[in-house]
């Protein structure tokens, strides 16, 4: 195969040079555009609904100084004229596309949980995947035991294989400058697959496909999938991919 073509396009919060992050006009963008999958931050509302935002509060994107878990789901809409979506409705905005979750909220179970329901509720479950820390990911796993998940890792060193075996990974999600050829090689010897963000420059994605990444997470998902379409020979030093475990 050639990893170009093979790779799998994510976009980071939908199409964020064209629309504001994380709202259903940035998804629809990014699925048009070619992304084979959208990551989407998730948090909960005082009420307990989540909806797709990254920051805690609402002052960068919206202009509120207002804490999200400070807010029920009705003030959020009212002060955001709806334009911060439940994951419900994304959910349904996006058809049968693929999600990934990122859920940057911290290790709290009950919002692990609801974001879980949410998912299960909406018949979602085989095209969401969840990406977040060890503590975050420990407990997608806990209330999904079939969850497909992506490992964020963010030092060089390698998790530990109990973590591993407890998390039981599909992806791990890697910082893009951290990545060489040498944990690469590592990632696929433990049986994973490769995912990285967030370069949005042709030349980092060239050389992180080359290296041997699966999945590249970027904020200019046009670009990844323009490259894609090129195609071309594989650069010197990519891992082949039918030489990986599954």
């Amino acid at each position: 195969m050639n990893p170009l073509r093979d790779v799998t396009a994510v976009a980071h919060r939908g199409d964020p040079y064209r629309y504001r992050e994380n709202t259903i006009g940035s998804l629809r963008s990014a699925l048009a555009r070619g992304a084979d999958a959208v990551e989407t931050d998730v948090r909960l509302t005082r009420d307990g609904v989540p909806v797709l935002l990254h920051d805690a509060t609402l002052k960068r994107l919206w202009r509120h100084d207002r804490p999200l878990r400070s807010l029920s789901a009705d003030e959020v809409r009212a002060l955001t004229a709806g334009g911060v979506p439940t994951l419900a409705e994304a959910l349904a905005a996006t058809g049968g596309s693929r999600l990934m979750l990122d859920l940057p909220g911290g290790p709290d179970e009950r919002a692990v949980r609801r974001v879980v329901d949410v998912v299960r509720e909406c018949g979602a479950e085989d095209r969401v995947y969840y990406t977040a820390g060890a503590s975050a990911m420990l407990a997608v796993r806990a209330a999904d035991p079939a969850a497909e998940i992506a490992l964020t890792w963010t030092t060089a060193a390698p998790p530990r294989p109990a973590l591993l075996a407890a998390v039981r990974p599909r992806w791990l999600n890697y910082r893009f400058g951290l990545v060489d050829r040498a944990l690469a090689e590592r990632v696929h010897g433990d049986g994973c697959l490769l995912s990285v963000w967030t370069p949005d420059t042709r030349r980092s994605m060239r050389r992180l496909i080359a290296l041997g990444a699966d999945s590249v997470t970027t904020n200019r998902v046009d670009v990844l999938c323009a490259l894609r379409e090129l195609g071309g020979p594989p650069s010197a030093g990519a891992v082949p991919r039918d030489s990986r475990r599954r």
